[in-house]
Order: C-alpha cells, then structure tokens, then sequence
C-alpha cells in the first residue's frame, strides 16, 4: 500500500504525518514554533521558522515510517487559514513575519469600512464579516506603513499568501505559486460567488491582482516537490485545504446538512450548506467548504472563541482541578448544574453574536455553590454555545440536522459529548482520530491523485467514533438552554 505525507501547519506548529491511502496514521512528528507578540494584540510567526520546522517535521516522520518518495502518492497540506506572509519571489525570502490571523492590527481600517456603509457589499461578495481576523485589513495595513515592502509588491518582485502558498511556493523551488479555494475565501479579496479575487476588493484594500496566488481546486496538483532533497526524488504536491475545511472534508460532511464542531482552545462548526451561495441573516460567515469537479461545495461557518480554554482556565487560573480531564469527574458528581452558569465572554462572544465588548461571568452562585458546579457550568457552556451556532444554521440553511461530527481533544470528555447530544437534540458521532485536520488534505490528496474516483467512494471509508443519542427529557432541556440565554442577556 502506497501512503500520502500530510503537512498540518497549525498556529502553534508543524506537524508532518504518514497515512495509508484507507486514512491511517503510519508515522508522525511534531515541531512547534515560536509565537511573537510585538505590542499588545499583535501576533507575529517566523514564516521562515516554520518552513524549516516543516522539512525537519517531514524528515522525522519519514525516518520513522521508513517510507522514501517511491513509496509517497504525494504531498498534501492543511494549514492555518487567514495567517499571511508577504515574501521575495526569488529568493523565498519573507519580507516581513507572516501576520497572524489572532493579530488585531487591522481593527482601524475594518472600523473604517464599517462606518463608510462597505459592511453589507462586502459581506455580499466575500460570506464574511467585515473583521481583523480576515486577511485583507492587515495586508492593506502593512503596505500602508511599510514602503519597501509596498514597493515590491507594486513591483511583482514580491508575492502576497496564505500559510500554504508560501509552503508550496519553496516546496516546489518557485514554481508554484497558488492556493486553493478554501484559503482564498478566507481573505476578504475573494468573491466565493463567481470564485475569483474580487476586483472590487483588490482596489478597496490597495492589493494588485498579480501579487496574489493563482486559485486551484482542493484536490487538484500544485507542481512536484522532494521537500528541499529529503524525498529524493520529486512527489505531486496534491491535497489543499483550510484546516477547518479539512476538518469538514475528512468527517465526510459530503451532503447538505452534515456538520462538524472542532473542539480545541476555541471552537469551529461548519455546516454542508451544498452547491448554492446564501448568506445567513444572523451572524454565520459563508465559506468555501471546497470546490471540486468545478463546483462549489459552501458552509455555513461559526466560531466560538471559548471551549477548551475555559477548562484551562479553571486549571490554571483558579486551580480547580489538577487537569482537564478532572473536569467530567466534577460535573458528573452533580445530578444538574444548579442554577450556575458559565458565560465565557474572556475575549468577546463569537458568533452569532458577534459581540467584542462582552465579559464572562458566572451567576446563580448560592452559598452551597461549589467548584463542581463550576466546573459543571464550564462544560455546559460549551454545548450551549453550539447550540446557538447550531439554532442559525438550522434556520438559515433550510436543511435537516440530525447529527453532528465532533472532533478534537474535549471529544474524550464523555460528559461534554452527552449534554451536547442533550442539549441539542442530536446524534454526536466523537471521532477517535486526533488528526482529522492533516487527514482530511490527504483525503483529497487521494481523491487528486485518483485512488478514490468520488467524494461518496471515499464516504465509504470507515470511521472510529463513539456515538452519543438524545436522553435528557425536553423540559429539563428547555430549562437548562432559557438559564443560558438569560445568563447572556446579562453580559451583553
């Protein structure tokens, strides 16, 4: 059996994985980076640093895999999505530290926007939110105030891209300069209508056209790499994704309707939403799930900036719990929450409130209040926060939802999945794989490079879960979610 690299760039690290064409991990190896904090709300990356964390990742899982290039179908990438790096097109060369999609940098031109009435059109181009978070605000902020680098873009000397441009740009030695839709939709330049970079856009925000990558399909090639000589000899590059698109592609979310939550320090649900492009009135972005065959596949989208942090919070903030996973123990020692509520507003609210100003607090705290309802109101609050996602979807995207794929670290709280399956009426199939990110660019790396001729011969596929029903009575669910609702009137 022949196998697939994956290359899962992460905002934390680089991870490089061999999996067999049947999705399973053979061999792996991690190596993390450094983050860089300029000033308060800047988040920096040494583009540099993880290009050379990536070959050493790739070196090291090799060597444990014992695989050469004659073994390898080829090389598939998922990345950090909205993190850009503006780099030499001769050299490789960064320009400046890739600007991360955390970095809040942008807030003044977004601001701006917003108050000249853009917010609406640009939405209507892009399924996004006019926010820092998307790419555009903080590219058009660096060529403002940095003109050497502005001059070299102008120039066509430099190149403007997402995380996987530019790994695939000095993996293939220059040859290669392109992205896949998933990436480009995350931007704010791209039209996800008629999937190209908007023009409109493109002068909005002071970027040529030609400093951009040329935009592929997921599953289409991207040139031929042997990974700076640590293959041998070259392998396709093939298998391009977002990592919450990957998330989406490798829990076989094929159909309208199928959903997915990845569960780490914050929380990402994508939802099928199929072949048309809508925009959802209340609050969820609309993105690119992939295109393939020349056509688009969309999602409805929503982030939650709070999930596991808030365990790691009560850990290491308030020193409630030796680790996370003492967490199930508290909330299961309680026949229910008791009234306390957890609003993890550390960092603003997430869609669909979409609301920055907002801070957490717990109430309904009574003097038999213990940390166990604390800790109990801290998971709660994850399912709760999936349901208000879940509730605009269902409305907006006009399908059945009947189950939702979870995956991630906080799938083995066996509490956490159950009150999610309760709270939200729905089925929870928790994925046993811990890598669905790099597994889901190997996926279209293997349907690219035709070991799987459809999307539904790869549906197919077998997958480890455990599975979670609906058992809590629907009054006992009704009170439970209205406690959570009034809990957040309170901090917004």
């Amino acid at each position: 059996m022949r196998h697939i690299l994956a290359i899962d760039q992460s905002t934390s690290a680089t991870k490089a994985l061999v999996f067999d064409t049947a999705g399973t991990v053979v061999a792996s190896a991690s190596v993390a980076h450094q983050q860089h904090y300029p000033q308060p709300g800047w988040v920096e990356h040494d583009a540099e640093e993880i290009y050379q964390n990536t070959l050493v990742a790739i070196g090291d899982t090799l060597r444990s895999a014992g695989s050469d290039a004659e073994d390898l179908l080829c090389v598939s990438i998922a990345n950090q999505r909205e993190t850009f790096v503006v780099f030499d097109r001769a050299t490789g060369r960064p320009l400046h530290n890739a600007i991360v999609w955390q970095c809040r940098r942008g807030s003044d031109v977004c601001r701006d926007l917003i108050e000249r009435g853009c917010e609406d059109e640009i939405r209507g181009i892009t399924g996004l939110q006019v926010d820092t978070y998307f790419s555009a605000s903080k590219i058009k902020w660096l060529l403002e105030r940095e003109p050497g680098i502005r001059r070299a873009v102008q120039s066509g000397e430099a190149a403007i891209g997402t995380i996987d441009s530019y790994l695939i740009y000095l993996l293939t030695d220059g040859e290669v300069l392109a992205t896949d839709h998933t990436n480009a939709s995350r931007t704010l330049l791209y039209d996800v209508g008629k999937l190209q970079w908007s023009d409109r856009l493109l002068d909005e925000f002071g970027v040529p056209a030609e400093a951009l990558p040329e935009v592929r399909e997921s599953t289409a090639r991207y040139g031929e790499t042997n990974a700076g000589g640590l293959l041998g000899a070259p392998v396709p590059v093939c298998g391009v994704m977002g990592d919450q698109q990957a998330a989406l592609f490798a829990q076989r979310c094929f159909a309208p309707g199928e959903a997915k939550v990845t569960l780490g320090t914050g929380a990402f649900i994508l939802l099928n939403a199929g072949s048309e492009f809508r925009l959802s009135e209340k609050g969820i972005l609309t993105t690119i799930g992939w295109v393939h065959g020349g056509e688009a596949t969309y999602a409805f989208e929503g982030s939650i900036n709070c999930a596991g942090a808030i365990i790691s919070w009560l850990q290491d903030q308030l020193g409630l719990m030796a680790d996370p996973a003492a967490s199930e123990a508290l909330a299961t020692a309680l026949p229910d929450n008791g009234g306390v509520y957890l609003v993890p507003a550390f960092a603003g609210l997430g869609a669909p409130h979409w609301e920055q100003e907002a801070r957490a607090a717990i109430t309904g705290l009574t003097l038999h209040s213990d940390r166990r309802h604390i800790a109990r109101a801290a998971l709660e609050a994850i399912a709760y926060q999936i349901r208000d996602v879940l509730e605009v979807m269902r409305s907006d995207g006009r399908v059945p939802l009947e189950t939702i794929r979870a995956d991630g670290g906080s799938v083995l709280n066996s509490f956490l999945m159950q009150f999610v399956a309760d709270i939200n009426g729905l089925r929870v199939q928790a994925s046993r794989m811990q890598d669905v990110t790099a597994l889901g660019a190997a996926l279209a790396g293997a349907v690219g490079m035709g070991v799987y001729g459809t999307l539904e011969e790869l549906g197919r596929l077998p997958q480890e879960s455990v599975g979670y029903s609906p058992s809590m009575d629907a009054e006992m669910v009704q009170r439970n979610y209205a406690g959570w609702l009034a809990a957040v009137k309170r901090v917004l």
